[in-house]
């Protein structure tokens, strides 16, 4: 399965940001990345951040990984920290 992997940077309030990718099915809508980046904000309890497409980038095409795959398959993307997270 190819997946599009979106990079993605939100300014915390605190200072500092939250980076992390989202990576979804290549077919997935724009409107449906952001809708689970708010999705997957949310679930880290960071009340008035949320995702637009000033800080969500689409960044390319790659091969999935099994770890990957089972939850795009689950619930439609999976999110890869990197910083901040």
């Amino acid at each position: 399965m190819e997946v599009a992997v979106f990079d993605t940077y939100v300014k915390k309030k605190e200072g500092g940001y939250l980076h992390f990718d989202i990576i979804v099915n290549k077919a997935t809508s724009f409107e449906h990345v952001l809708k689970y980046g708010n999705t997957y904000l949310q679930s880290k309890k960071t009340e008035g951040l949320s995702l637009s497409h000033k800080n969500c980038r689409f960044c390319h095409i790659t091969e999935t990984i099994p770890r990957w795959e089972v939850q795009i398959k689950q619930q439609g993307y999976y999110i890869h920290e990197l910083e901040g997270c």
